[in-house]
């Protein structure tokens, strides 16, 4: 069972660092300009190769498709970078915070579910003290 369990995290780490680098890879304005530069080439051809109004128009809408995958990407990326700036300023100025969930993006799915774990505790906690609170007010 403990081996098993090591390959599970080797697995899921190395999925994660492929999806962040896929992220910053499809984000990148570079990977765009090489994907329109492909779109364009495959239009032109398609465009003196087929005489089939519908394959042509189908084309275009695909190609204008995929090429919103990089833009989207890219958007993403700027707004989740910049709403992960704000966030970390926020618990980095208040002082009772855990800084614990400083640049929680970066942190493993484990690492990040453990977190969970431990607020939704914290919650449990604060209900349990309101729980006391409310029946000591009753007495």
């Amino acid at each position: 069972m403990k081996r098993i369990a090591k390959v599970y995290s080797f697995t899921e780490r190395t999925f994660e660092r492929l999806v962040s680098l896929a992220t910053i890879i499809l984000g990148n304005s570079i990977t765009f300009i090489l994907a329109l530069c492909l779109v364009l080439f495959w239009w032109v051809n398609n465009i003196f190769t087929t005489r089939d109004l519908h394959t042509i128009i189908g084309d275009i809408i695909f190609g204008t498709t995929f090429l919103s995958l990089f833009i989207i990407q890219k958007s993403f990326n700027k707004f989740s970078g910049s709403l992960h700036l704000k966030v970390n300023e926020l618990v980095s100025s208040h002082e009772p915070a855990n800084n614990s969930v400083i640049n929680a993006e970066e942190k493993t799915e484990r690492e990040v579910t453990e977190l969970a774990r431990e607020y939704a505790d914290l919650v449990e906690q604060v209900k349990e003290i309101e729980d006391e609170i409310e029946k000591k007010e009753e007495e």
